[in-house]
């Protein structure tokens, strides 16, 4: 459990964390290489060459994440192409009764992405979480990824947070790392990012498996009573 308490601000990661990571898995393991295929008179297994190979080159830089990247990249418009499967964007449970709970006990509530800004323009037009977050913030504002040196005290310059008395969901264990080295106070992994495929092995950071586990209004401070 989270010491609530102890916490003022409450951070979450978007894909994986607060939604279903299986939207972004279908999209860039299956749709965006059947769609490169298709566009340069492809096989399947060499346009899923190019587009890994592509991912691997970039893969833990802001590029990795950068929709206009991809783009120029690859010749296809990443955010029409996403628009194509909006129905797979799923909340993953128990997520809004925990920012309505969080909204009401006064605790500053932050979505921390690293998400391109038409990526999270896109998930929060078709769910209904926009409206609990006091700052709503895309990696790409900082120029820097989350599990890039930096970010975290760069963070503070759009939102003024003590490390220390701040918790962060977040399903990347790279970030949650660089997270920590930077002195984020409370850490929290989840345990299954992605609802159609494993869950991860424990790891060396405390995983949520569901939201209702760890409502402040079921686990009340004993003191308290």
């Amino acid at each position: 459990m989270p010491p609530w308490k102890e916490i003022d601000t409450v951070m979450f990661d978007m894909d994986g964390t607060l939604l279903d990571l299986h939207f972004d898995s279908y999209f860039w393991q299956t749709l965006l290489p059947r769609t490169y295929a298709k566009q340069n008179s492809l096989e399947h297994d060499e346009a899923m060459h190019i587009v890994t190979t592509t991912s691997e080159q970039v893969y833990g830089t802001l590029d990795w994440y950068c929709l206009d990247y991809w783009r120029d990249t690859l010749g296809i418009d990443i955010t029409s192409l996403k628009q194509t499967i909006t129905n797979k964007i799923q909340v993953r449970p128990n997520v809004e009764a925990l920012l309505s709970e969080l909204n009401s006990l006064g605790k500053r509530v932050l979505l921390v992405t690293n998400a391109h800004p038409h990526s999270l323009d896109l998930k929060m037009q078709h769910t209904s979480i926009a409206e609990f977050f006091h700052q709503r913030i895309s990696s790409h504002q900082l120029d820097l990824a989350k599990e890039n040196e930096g970010f975290w005290g760069r963070l503070q310059i759009l939102e003024a947070f003590d490390p220390e008395r701040t918790l962060l969901f977040d399903d990347s264990l790279p970030v949650l790392r660089q997270a920590r080295r930077e002195g984020i106070g409370h850490l929290f992994a989840i345990h299954q990012p992605d609802s159609e495929r494993p869950g991860l092995e424990p790891a060396e950071f405390a995983q949520v498996h569901d939201f209702g586990d760890i409502m402040p209004s079921r686990h009340r401070d004993p003191e308290a009573s």
